[in-house]
């Protein structure tokens, strides 16, 4: 876990004063942590029969496309509106200014489907619940949420009660 977080750069101040930012591009320039990091995502769920993976746009499409290939199944992205060209279904949350809304095909998933969530980073957990409620809506068995970072100081786990958790990195 070491070598993973020397990759990860503090940036103060962004994207605002009294931001310290978790830059992750880094890590992802260098292949053998990124492959590294993307197997530790999934080890825990290599025996949980995961028919789908999950990310967020748009770090999520990262480690989610990784975490699909392998585990050997599917990735379904989960967009902001408009990005998907199919019927969608929609779920909004709640932001520090406002809201903001996911959304989801709807033929990505049935009822047979075991999910797994991927995501760079858990902060206060509002993308994180949306997702989940998104992809539960469809039916879906969501089996656990993925991250490479955790922010502690933030309470994102607090957000998503009753939900397997695992992150790689925590700060």
């Amino acid at each position: 876990m070491e070598q993973l977080k020397h990759l990860i750069r503090d940036i103060p101040d962004f994207p605002k004063p009294g931001i310290l930012f978790k830059d992750i591009t880094p890590l992802l320039r260098d292949g053998a942590a990124l492959r590294h990091a993307a197997e530790l995502l999934v080890a825990p769920f290599l025996q949980e029969a995961i028919s789908a993976v999950a990310g967020m746009e748009a770090r999520g499409f990262i480690f989610g496309s990784l975490a699909a290939a392998s585990l050997g199944c599917g990735f379904v992205p989960l967009r902001k509106p408009g990005k998907l060209p199919y019927a969608t279904h929609r779920e909004t949350y709640d932001l520090e200014y406002g809201s903001a809304d996911l959304e989801l095909h709807v033929d990505a998933l049935t009822p047979a489907d075991r999910v797994l969530l991927v995501d760079d980073l858990i902060a206060t957990g509002g993308t994180a619940a949306a997702a989940c409620r998104l992809l539960t809506a469809c039916g879906a068995t969501l089996v656990a949420c993925a991250f490479v970072i955790e922010l502690q100081g933030l309470a994102g786990r607090a957000a998503l009660p009753g939900r397997t958790v695992h992150a790689l990195l925590r700060y």
